[in-house]
């Protein structure tokens, strides 16, 4: 007879008086002292009602999977086979658990690094306050004022310094830098007049046989497009900002890109190398201009945040000393900065002026600046004494681009209808170009740093022979878009025989 709780020939056979049941005594035990119920009638039931049954010595028959070679071979398959999804279930659970490790520690390490950077700014701006508050101390009723605006130890948004009408307060130009940039000037223009055509200047014929070298991608692919360029001539590193709120670093020699660099929130409208001190800066749409430190091993780190505009920053432009820079912006403001500091000097706001500005330049000679505006007006300005002293009208739409030649006497400018040419000692347009149809806008226009050549980008490349202002300006090479994209956006010259096309 069998168990009636486990099917097989109990080995201490019971019987419950109650319902003359057989069990195995050690599963009937076990079930009464947890249910007190009998497993099949549901009676309630004790070990009293257990009587014990004697019988003989019970040899449980061999299992035929063991009673012979085939059969235990087949026994051991089995275990053999349950064995290896045993194991292919192990090193699947390890591999899961390997894959959450390596993301919790990417995680964390991305972590550590945003911490890092927060870190880095916030030690940036509280030493650029504590500059500020060096250079241009608060009055005793501004200072009473801003530490009653201190709150947990943080100072509060409205406590920065204040000038009447809430307008922050500037150090201004002094007069020790006025005398660096007139020094600077008069250096400079006596140079041009010595200065003769370098013999390595590519001649007309080389430029007629200009061909494409090579075409890279630097940017991301889904949010493609080149918005500015800049070149370091002594490194031959290329700059370019971005629609995908980067900058990169580009050696030409080599063919590969130095440097990603990344902070912008939105597309870095201008980048602008500083001749010494490996410095580079970068404008953006979101309001702020960064400056970026090069190190030994190549790498940039960004240096000062600078966020004194309130709308696009659309230009930067450094001065010939490389110790200053100005920057463009919609709020229809410039910015003279410091640029060891990351301090802005003055911030020039003219109240006659409701337009933006799109494009800035100095003077090869650093004392004229010239910025385009949303208005299709050219606005000419003495840095000295950041004045207004000529505006030039003619164009139609906003000034996309402005360059002064070498030879300081002409001024280019690019806008939505073509290219004008200004003579700046008799403050008129003596030439247009009107290259390509009204749907197609000029993007940029560019001397090269020898004054000979002038470079136009729209829907093409054109490269023109410098005259003068009678003479012609002839059109020596078209170099056809061959990005797809239909439109080119700047054209800077790389040396006397190269130059580089964004698009």
């Amino acid at each position: 007879m069998n168990c009636s709780i486990s099917g097989e020939v109990p080995e201490e056979p019971v019987v419950s008086t109650k319902s003359g049941l057989l069990y195995e005594k050690r599963l009937i035990e076990r079930h009464i002292s947890d249910y007190g119920k009998c497993p099949v009638t549901g009676e309630a039931l004790t070990m009293d009602d257990i009587v014990p049954v004697k019988t003989g010595k019970i040899v449980k028959p061999r299992s035929l999977t063991a009673a012979s070679i085939p059969g235990m071979l087949g026994m051991f398959q089995n275990e053999w086979d349950a064995l290896m999804l045993s194991n292919f279930a192990l090193e699947q659970q390890l591999h899961t658990a390997r894959q959450e490790l390596s993301h919790a520690l990417y995680q964390h390490d991305a972590a550590c690094r945003v911490i890092a950077r927060l870190k880095k700014e916030r030690d940036e701006a509280r030493s650029l306050l504590a500059q500020a508050e060096r250079q241009a101390p608060l009055p005793a009723s501004a200072a009473t004022a801003n530490v009653s605006a201190l709150s947990n130890g943080k100072r509060a948004a409205e406590s920065e310094d204040m000038g009447p009408g809430g307008k922050r307060m500037r150090p201004g130009v002094s007069d020790s830098i006025i005398a660096e940039l007139t020094e600077c000037n008069a250096a400079l223009s006596q140079q041009r007049k010595k200065r003769q055509i370098p013999p390595t200047l590519a001649p007309i014929d080389a430029l007629e046989r200009y061909t494409q070298l090579s075409s890279h991608p630097l940017h991301k692919t889904n949010k493609p497009g080149i918005t500015s360029i800049d070149i370091n001539l002594s490194k031959d590193i290329v700059a370019t900002g971005g629609v995908d709120s980067s900058a990169v670093l580009f050696d030409r020699t080599s063919g590969e890109i130095l440097s990603t660099l990344s902070g912008h929130s939105k597309k870095v409208t201008s980048v602008k190398f500083v001749a010494q001190n490996d410095v580079f800066l970068s404008g953006s749409a979101d309001k702020t201009v960064r400056i970026w430190q090069g190190s030994e091993d190549g790498k940039y780190d960004c240096r000062h945040i600078l966020k004194d505009h309130t709308a696009e920053v659309q230009a930067v432009t450094v001065h010939a000393t490389n110790n200053y820079f100005v920057t463009a912006s919609l709020d229809t403001t410039w910015c003279f900065y410091d640029l060891s500091s990351g301090l802005c000097l003055t911030q020039v706001e003219d109240p006659s002026n409701s337009m933006g500005y799109t494009s800035a330049a100095f003077h090869p000679d650093g004392l004229i600046l010239g910025t385009g505006t949303t208005g299709a007006t050219v606005r000419i300005w003495d840095v000295k004494s950041r004045g207004n002293v000529a505006n030039f009208d003619g164009h139609t739409g906003a000034v996309t681009a402005i360059s002064f030649s070498e030879n300081g006497y002409f001024l280019a400018t690019a806008a939505h209808d073509g290219v004008k040419l200004w003579d700046l000692r008799k403050l008129k347009n003596f030439r247009s170009f009107e290259l390509y149809d009204q749907d197609t806008p000029t993007n940029s226009v560019d001397f090269d740093h020898s004054g000979s050549y002038l470079a136009i980008a729209g829907s093409d490349i054109r490269v023109y022979q410098v005259g003068s202002v009678k003479a012609e300006w002839n059109c020596i090479k078209t170099l056809p878009d061959l990005s797809g994209t239909g439109s080119s956006s700047n054209s800077p010259w790389l040396n006397p025989s190269l130059f580089l096309i964004a698009s």
